[in-house]
């Protein structure tokens, strides 16, 4: 089995899927079919926030895996932060397209009396199709948008919350996965990790997830999963830049790897979290491979808390476009006020336990286009 492995996808089903062809597994010509044959793919969290479609995205990926398991292959998902803090009740960086969504959805899902998986592998199908109705029907009254976006939050709250139906979807997802000597999650595991129990800690999260268990009766879980700045789905020890290390730093950062590979019998790890604005990369032997390239348009149109890789008009050659989004050479390049904000489309692939990145195709420098800049 070949396993390929995509990043962050922040609620954007147009690079989702764009990243899933590239990958190989997904049809383009629309029928989102899998291609994959029995290729493993994993998908390393983040589905959620910043973007309008992030049930759609996570329909398609259950489709894909029961598509990909009839043919030997397999889809696998882990759970990040952004997944945790939704199931918490946390809103805060929920697009208000994503709340229509959820409005949509709650009430398409009164149309299979609440038969779940159907209803929910078929969502990717339709949603476009509610989107659009949704747009036609658009009014501009203030008070009835105020309503509106009130019974968003309160459909987003019936189906995330613990025990609720997108919650329980959730559940399904580890928050660290194995495939073979490989390891698979969002922000990083650390020793502490792997002493407390990588399985005892995928249990205890889908537990929380499913309703079965309060929060607060064991203040060490779900916390060491799913809180903290060193916690699962939050640390970014890993990810930092090698450039702004010491040696002993880098040094340090190295041996605690090493130990926690060491620990679960592992050669690598695989995680997202942490944009890495010069593309897919690994450091420390390549030990770590780090694949979050904030692909989604809700991240590269700059969310306050997320620093997008800043180059100046005087570094750029041959040319510079005004007003212009460029796409070219793999990369998404916006023009705003003289500095060039870059995402590159790229999915990792392990082949023979060997990893390499795979960049896109398309738009290569013949194929230059220019749209306008709004």
């Amino acid at each position: 089995m070949l396993p390929c492995v995509v990043g962050d996808l922040h609620g954007d089903l147009d690079q989702a899927r764009y990243a899933l062809e590239m990958a190989g597994v997904l049809s383009s010509d629309g029928q989102d079919l899998w291609t994959g044959e029995d290729a493993v793919l994993v998908q390393l969290g983040d589905v959620l926030d910043r973007g309008d479609d992030e049930i759609a995205i996570l329909s398609l990926l259950r489709s894909l895996d029961i598509q990909a398991k009839a043919k030997g292959g397999a889809v696998f998902q882990v759970n990040g932060n952004h997944e945790t803090m939704n199931v918490e009740g946390d809103f805060r960086y929920v697009e208000s397209g994503a709340f229509d969504e959820c409005a949509d959805f709650l009430e398409y899902l009164n149309d299979y009396e609440y038969d779940w998986d159907e209803a929910f592998v078929r969502w990717c199908g339709v949603s476009r199709i509610w989107k659009d109705e949704r747009k036609m029907s658009r009014n501009h009254w203030g008070p009835w948008n105020l309503v509106k976006r009130q019974k968003g939050v309160i459909a987003r709250s019936v189906l995330f919350r613990p025990g609720g139906p997108l919650a329980c979807e959730l559940a399904r997802h580890a928050v660290a996965l194995k495939v073979n000597d490989w390891i698979f999650c969002h922000g990083g595991l650390l020793p502490h990790h792997v002493a407390y129990g990588i399985e005892k800690m995928n249990k205890e999260v889908s537990q929380w997830m499913r309703g079965l268990i309060e929060e607060d009766t064991n203040r060490n879980m779900p916390f060491i999963a799913t809180k903290g700045y060193d916690s699962v789905v939050w640390n970014r020890l890993y990810s930092r830049d090698i450039s702004d290390l010491a040696v002993y730093q880098i040094n340090q950062i190295n041996a605690i790897l090493q130990e926690t590979l060491q620990a679960l019998g592992a050669k690598a790890m695989v995680v997202g979290h942490t944009p890495q604005f010069s593309g897919a990369n690994c450091e420390y032997n390549c030990s770590i491979w780090r694949i979050d390239v904030g692909m989604s348009s809700g991240v590269l149109n700059s969310r306050p808390e997320w620093k997008p890789l800043l180059m100046h008009i005087s570094m750029i050659h041959p040319c510079v476009f005004a007003n212009l989004i460029l796409f070219l050479n793999n990369c998404k390049v916006e023009l705003r006020e003289n500095l060039f904000w870059i995402c590159v489309h790229q999915v990792l692939e392990i082949r023979d336990d060997e990893a390499r990145v795979i960049r896109s195709k398309r738009n290569r420098f013949s194929e230059l286009q220019m749209v306008d800049y709004i």
